[in-house]
């Protein structure tokens, strides 16, 4: 199947799945689509019994459309440059230690706890599977998604410091999350070298050196803007920036998000306040608000569509489903003993931990990351796993952040001052 007519079908679906949400079911676009499409990839599995070829074409798409590539290695730069873009620095400034603690420190905590959790729990199943595998299942889940975060909190009555507190975090973690996998996956696969310092210079490499050349081109974006007063030159700026810049990201073996979200930030403040004419920042924030509408659109619809490719079982599904408490129980851990310690240097609201444990979603990075791993029983159960949490993560936290807000609403007050 050719790339066009892959574009075109993926495109005609989520205009379609948009417009049946929009008209009949009136959920959050983001949810509604991955729900459509989720329902419409049942569809075709079972209609495959009466409808010959159906289950065939569908499978073809999804083989063409290398999820894990596209997601990873194209729309996720596009994603996260738009996410950053429209966050206030002075707001982010303010929760810098929250965001850091938790993009770090929480990963790796997270990490542990639902690897160690899972294995124990897997084995009591009997689900084969090896620690170092658990851990990798770990390191892949416990990253909250800014794709999804961001699409979610557009719905919601989120208070400022708390969507800043949420948004930080989703953007940065995920970057964290892709090194400790990496280290893993390593280790899983005798790739490299696997000692503190090995693990240490691959993190300062990865993490501080992205957001090291994130500075930089986002500072020689920003003085190329300078220099330019014609709207449709200064968004081809954007864009080359937002390609170009995660494609050498890449190349350089730094980590492209955290570079692009580090660029998107100093763009978004600095190089709207200063390097932008009014109707440059207005059909600025047109276009990249556009781009991150359709390609959410997409994306959802993707993961909606991604389980006629999973190989499910009743012990996997089972296995899914004792994943979630595990995931959440981690979450939950790993963000209130990081309260615990932060208190002693600032103020939190009691229901803080509720919240961010709840709006932790996880989204279709967590499914890219296990497509990645080597082929084998321990990557489709992994696989399967994965899938069943994200699709809780999005449809059920979704849905209930919303109300869980509006249940704990006699602390806005406490919310707004955290």
């Amino acid at each position: 199947m050719g790339l066009f007519e892959i574009i075109a079908i993926l495109l005609s679906l989520s205009a379609l799945f948009s417009f049946i949400n929009y008209r009949f079911i009136k959920l959050p676009n983001s949810i509604g689509l991955m729900l459509i499409g989720l329902v419409f990839s049942l569809i075709l599995i079972f209609s495959s019994r009466f409808i010959s070829g159906a289950h065939e074409w569908a499978m073809e798409l999804l083989d063409s459309i290398d999820f894990d590539e596209t997601l990873l290695h194209g729309m996720l730069s596009f994603l996260l440059f738009a996410g950053a873009l429209h966050i206030n620095i002075n707001d982010l400034r303010q929760q810098y230690k929250v965001i850091i603690s938790l993009a770090t420190f929480g990963v790796m905590v997270s990490t542990f706890i639902v690897g160690t959790l899972s294995w124990w729990v897997f084995s009591f199943m009997g689900i084969k599977i090896s620690y170092l595998y658990c851990l990798l299942f770990g390191a892949l889940i416990s990253p909250t998604d800014p794709i999804a975060v961001l699409g979610i909190l557009k719905t919601v009555g989120v208070p400022k410091t708390l969507e800043t507190k949420i948004a930080g975090e989703s953007l940065f973690n995920d970057g964290v999350g892709v090194v400790v996998f990496l280290v893993l996956m390593g280790i899983a696969t005798g790739g490299h070298e696997t000692g503190a310092a090995d693990i240490g210079l691959l993190f300062l490499q990865e993490a501080v050196g992205g957001a090291v050349f994130g500075l930089i081109t986002g500072f020689f974006t920003y003085w190329i803007l300078k220099q330019v007063d014609n709207y449709q030159v200064e968004v081809l700026i954007t864009l080359g920036l937002v390609t170009g810049g995660y494609a050498l990201a890449e190349a350089l073996h730094l980590s492209a998000p955290i570079a692009i979200v580090v660029a998107g930030l100093l763009i978004g403040n600095h190089g709207r306040s200063l390097a932008m004419s009014a109707r440059t920042r207005e059909h600025l924030d047109t276009f990249w608000e556009l781009t991150d509408e359709i390609l959410n659109a997409v994306l959802f619809v993707m993961i909606g569509l991604e389980v006629i490719v999973l190989s499910y079982t009743g012990h996997k599904m089972m296995a899914g489903l004792v994943a979630i408490p595990i995931v959440l129980l981690a979450r939950f851990v790993s963000v209130s003993s990081l309260v615990q310690v932060l208190k002693h240097f600032r103020t939190f609201s009691p229901h803080v931990t509720i919240i961010l444990t709840w709006g932790g979603l996880r989204g279709g990075i967590s499914v890219a990351l296990a497509l990645t791993l080597p082929s084998g029983p321990e990557r489709d159960i992994i696989l399967a796993i994965t899938y069943t949490v994200v699709v809780f993560s999005i449809l059920v936290q979704g849905l209930t952040i919303g109300p869980l807000l509006n249940k704990l609403g006699v602390g806005w007050a406490e919310l707004e001052n955290s």
